[in-house]
Parts: structure tokens; sequence; C-alpha cells
């Protein structure tokens, strides 16, 4: 009877290590599939103060420049995000959201090129109210965020 006793329990204990090696190891493999699609997210000052390697993928947000909208013959834009500390100019071939406009917050994902950041995809603000939250935390960070007024 011990010895039966004994069998369960080194059982039991070899499936509890064999679901925590399980574990371990599809926690790997799912942070080495999603590794290609995490984009972080800086402000035009954290491009400026501490450059993204070579052909790495990021997102940055800020404030669309005042002044800075080119709109070319083909569909490349040009403009500059701000965080009203620096700017960074940005280049973006495609469809700009309706929303987009001078003045307004913006999220750009793509990777620097010469100094530009090469837009792949631009969000914008999706109401008078609303900037993303990356956005606020940046201006934030500058002290220079105005919370907007309620409208109710």
């Amino acid at each position: 009877m011990a010895g039966m006793q004994g069998l369960k329990k080194r059982r039991r204990i070899q499936v509890i290590l064999f679901a925590f090696l399980g574990l371990v190891v599809a926690t790997g493999l799912i942070g080495y599939a999603m590794q290609d699609g995490i984009n972080f997210f800086r402000s035009p000052t954290q491009v400026v103060q501490e450059p993204p390697a070579t052909g790495e993928v990021f997102r940055i947000g800020g404030l669309v420049e005042t002044g800075s909208l080119v709109r070319g013959q083909s569909e490349t834009v040009t403009f500059s995000v701000t965080d009203t500390t620096t700017s960074v100019p940005v280049s973006f071939t495609g469809v700009l959201p309706d929303l987009f406009a001078e003045g307004a917050g913006m999220v750009g994902t793509g990777s620097m090129q010469d100094g530009t950041f090469v837009a792949t995809e631009i969000l914008a603000k999706h109401d008078e109210s609303y900037m993303p939250k990356e956005v606020v935390d940046a201006l934030k960070e500058q002290g220079v965020y105005v919370e907007p007024a309620k409208t109710e």
C-alpha cells in the first residue's frame, strides 16, 4: 500500500512539472511570434534624443504642426509632427483619414529614413475631444497638455 501512494505522488509531481514546462514553452513561442508585431510608441522628443535603429518600425504621435502640411503632385503628403518641444518631419504616401488636420492629434506607424519618419499608416483623432492616450501622455510629460473643454 505504501508503494502505491509513493507512485501516485511521483505521478502527480511529474504531471505538474510537465504542465509547468509546457506553459513556459507556450509563453516563449507566443512571445517569439509576436516580436515582429509589437510597435513601440515614441514622442518626437524621444525620437530626436534616442534615434531608433535603422529600419525599426515604431509609432510616433503628437500634433500635426500648423503650417507644415504639404500635399504633393501624387498621393505623397509631408508634414511635421510635434509635441510642442520638438518636431519630426513625416512623409506619407496614401489617403489620409478624413479628420486629419493641422493642429490635430495623430499617431503614425513607420520607420525613420534619412531623418524623416516614413509612415505606412496614419491615424487621426476621432472627434473634437479625442486624442490617443500615448499622445496625451507625451504631452503631459512635456507639461503642455491642456484638458479639452467638456461638452454636455
